[in-house]
């Protein structure tokens, strides 16, 4: 069946923009659910996108909304619990009702997105566990066509992960990490994208999990420090032994904005590493960016932008 409309979950965050973007470029579609349609307009004006508000975690509005779909896609993921987002709700529960709303719609075609390290029987973290049990029940469903996709951490411009960082080396002249030993691969946002897209029509990929990575591994220091240099900056990068770490995100949890939590140190005790010798990418026929190849630029023209921004104040015209 050719796939026309798209249900999209998640559509309004870091990766579901660039995604929404990519496939509305490419003439599909598109239904984005959010609770607040006022704070993202933006993406209205992408060919062919509806943005409409709707509860995703209410089964009846997930039926309701996913009407006239031909495909879904969920990217709806939290990288910390709050009163009103727990993990549980978010990464296992939700899953779960997607299937059973697609099934209740006539939708044939699924694509979830999961995690590197998501492990419903073992994931150290509530993070990692949920994120693997969410998985686990949509790679479960044999009436369904099925893609999940696992990356890394995610980069790009607008990113939290780097931005982040790129935040707290501006400002502080020594940093400490915790589990500065942690290896990661990063994977382009634009990548995980196009991923997807591949994957949308190509029935090869049904019932596959794909690991994303991106071409080159670092250790969680080693990919700090690198920021502090795409940024010009002299910095003291210190890995926290493990004891303070822990204490970091004991401390850290209690912050009524997380940044950093126990839990977060939890995943950290996993490296964010492709498994085997057949990453996803090369199965998609894909060659992915490395970070050398895409933030060095970003950081560049961002730096550029806040002189000229100090610049217009200084004279008066902020």
């Amino acid at each position: 069946m050719k796939i026309k409309k798209i249900g999209v979950l998640g559509g309004t965050g870091f990766v579901g923009r660039h995604l929404a973007t990519r496939l509305a470029n490419q003439g599909y579609a598109l239904k984005v659910l959010t609770r607040r349609p006022e704070r993202h307009r933006e993406l209205e004006v992408l060919p062919g996108l509806e943005l409409l508000e709707a509860d995703v975690h209410d089964p009846q509005i997930l039926q309701q909304q996913f009407s006239g779909c031909d495909a879904v896609i969920n990217l709806v993921g939290v990288l910390h619990e709050y009163s009103n987002q727990r993990f549980g709700a978010v990464h296992a529960e939700l899953p779960a009702k997607v299937v059973d709303a697609c099934r209740a719609s006539g939708i044939k075609r699924l694509l979830h997105m999961s995690a590197l390290g998501a492990d419903a029987a073992k994931g150290p973290s509530q993070y990692l566990f949920t994120k693997g049990a969410g998985e686990q029940a949509v790679m479960a469903v044999q009436d369904l066509a099925v893609t999940c996709f696992k990356p890394s951490i995610i980069f790009g411009p607008k990113d939290n992960f780097y931005n982040q960082f790129a935040n707290l080396l501006r400002i502080s002249p020594v940093l400490p990490v915790a589990c500065p030993n942690t290896r990661f691969a990063p994977v382009y946002v634009g990548d995980v994208a196009q991923a997807f897209e591949i994957a949308l029509e190509n029935d090869a990929t049904i019932g596959k999990s794909y690991e994303l990575c991106g071409p080159k591994i670092y250790a969680f220091k080693e990919l700090v420090e690198g920021i502090a240099r795409m940024l010009g900056l002299k910095r003291l990068v210190v890995g926290l032994p493990d004891g303070l770490a822990q204490l970091q995100g004991k401390i850290m949890g209690l912050l009524p904005v997380k940044v950093f939590t126990t839990d977060n140190y939890l995943s950290l005790q996993v490296d964010s590493v492709c498994s085997g010798n057949s990453p996803g990418f090369a199965e998609l026929g894909m060659t992915p960016h490395s970070v050398e190849s895409i933030m060095p630029r970003y950081f560049a023209n961002q730096s550029q932008r806040r002189r000229y921004d100090a610049l217009r104040q200084a004279a008066g015209r902020g």
